[in-house]
C-alpha cells in the first residue's frame, strides 16, 4: 500500500479531525508540523528502521511504543504503533486507537501527553506524541535509586498534576472525558519530573444522549468496586483510581492488601505516617501536613458509594491549595 492510506493532522485540538462517528476522516490530510505528510512518513520509517525492536521503549495491550528522533525536527518523540496482522486490523484495537486519538485531540493541558499526528495504514497504524524522558511512574517507584529522587515535594507535585489533568477532563471538556485506566503505569514523567497522564485507549466521552454502559476496562487493583456489578461509566471511577494512585505514591508501592482488604481492615484508623515510603526521610512541617491531607482525601475517594466520593475538581483544588 502506498501513502494513500496515511492520515496526518496538525493537531489543533479540533474534534472534527476524526468526526463524531468514530471513523477517521477519509480526506487526505498530509500536513504535520507544516511538512508534507509523505515526506514525514518516509522520515519516520527511516528513523525507526521500519520499527526495529531496538527503538522499542515500551509495550501495551494494543501496541508498542518507540523512541523517534526526526532529523527535520531535531527533537525526540514517542510513537505508538498498533500491533496488527499484515493483512488485517483488529476491530477492538482500531477502536482503542481511534478513542485515544479523539481524546488527545480534544485535550490541551500541560499534564496530558501531547499528540502531534497520526497515520492509518494497513501495516503501519500509529500516532506520534511528546516523549517523556523519565518513563512511567510505576517503573520509577520500583527502582530504589530513582524513587529516592522523588522526594515528598516532588511526589505531591506529581499528584497535583494528575489531579489537575483529571479535573480538566471531567469539568472543562465538552463532553467530559473519562480516562478509565488511571494507574502509575499511565502517568509519565518528563526530565524535570512533571507528570503527564497518558494512554487514552479506554477513554470515553460522557454524552447525555448516549449509553454509558460498557465492558470492563482498566487495570485491576485500581478499578472502582462498582465495576464488578455494573458497567456504567461515570467520572467517579477515575476518582477511585486516583485515590489508589495517591496512596501508592505515598507508600512507594501499590497499596495492595490495604485496599483489597479494606472491608475487614479499618483503614481510617491508620496513622498516615505508618504507611509512608521508608526510602525517604520522615515527613515534617509543611510536607507532613500536605501528605496527611492527601491521605485523608484519598480515603474519601475510596468510598463504596460513587456519589459519596468528591469530584476531581474539588480534589485538585484542595491539593493545589494545601
Amino acid at each position: 500500500m502506498g501513502t494513500a492510506g496515511i492520515f496526518f493532522i496538525r493537531c489543533k485540538r479540533n474534534s472534527r479531525a476524526l468526526g463524531h462517528n468514530s471513523k477517521v476522516n477519509r480526506r487526505n490530510m498530509f500536513s504535520i508540523w507544516n511538512f508534507d505528510g509523505r515526506i514525514m512518513y518516509k522520515d519516520i520509517i527511516e528513523a525507526t528502521n521500519n520499527f526495529d525492536e531496538k527503538y522499542c521503549i515500551g509495550e501495551g495491550a494494543f501496541g508498542k511504543v518507540y523512541k523517534l528522533m526526526l532529523p527535520r525536527e531535531d527533537r525526540v518523540f514517542a510513537i505508538k504503533k498498533l500491533t496488527c496482522e499484515e493483512d488485517s486490523l483488529d476491530i477492538e484495537s482500531i477502536k482503542a486507537f481511534e478513542s485515544e486519538i479523539k481524546a488527545l485531540i480534544e485535550t490541551r493541558h500541560r499534564n496530558i501527553v501531547k499528540l502531534h499526528g497520526f497515520c492509518l495504514q494497513r501495516s503501519h497504524t500509529f500516532f506520534i506524541c511528546e516523549y517523556m524522558e523519565r518513563g512511567n511512574l510505576e517503573a520509577i517507584l520500583k527502582n530504589d535509586e530513582e524513587a529516592l529522587e522523588l522526594d515528598w515535594p516532588k511526589r505531591v507535585n506529581i499528584l497535583k498534576g494528575v489531579a489537575q489533568a483529571l479535573s480538566y477532563m471531567h469539568h472543562d471538556c465538552n463532553p467530559p472525558i473519562i480516562h478509565r485506566d488511571i494507574s502509575s503505569k499511565n502517568v509519565l514523567l518528563s526530565s524535570d519530573l512533571e507528570a503527564c497522564v497518558s494512554d487514552f485507549g479506554t477513554a470515553r466521552f460522557l454524552k447525555p444522549d448516549s449509553s454509558t454502559w460498557t465492558i470492563f476496562a482498566g487495570t485491576y487493583g485500581y478499578a472502582a468496586p462498582e465495576l464488578a456489578y455494573k458497567m456504567a461509566v461515570t467520572e467517579k471511577i477515575d476518582v477511585y483510581s486516583f485515590a489508589v494512585l495517591a496512596i501508592e505514591v505515598l507508600m512507594g508501592k501499590h497499596p495492595g492488601d490495604l485496599i483489597f482488604h479494606s472491608e475487614s481492615y479499618d483503614i481510617p484508623m491508620i496513622n498516615f505516617k505508618e504507611i509512608l515510603d521508608p526510602l525517604l526521610s520522615p515527613a515534617n512541617g509543611k510536607n507532613s501536613k500536605q501528605l496527611g491531607l492527601i491521605w485523608h482525601l484519598a480515603l474519601s475517594c475510596l468510598q463504596a458509594d460513587p456519589q459519596s466520593r468528591p469530584t476531581m475538581g474539588r480534589i485538585a483544588h484542595i491539593i493545589e491549595n494545601s
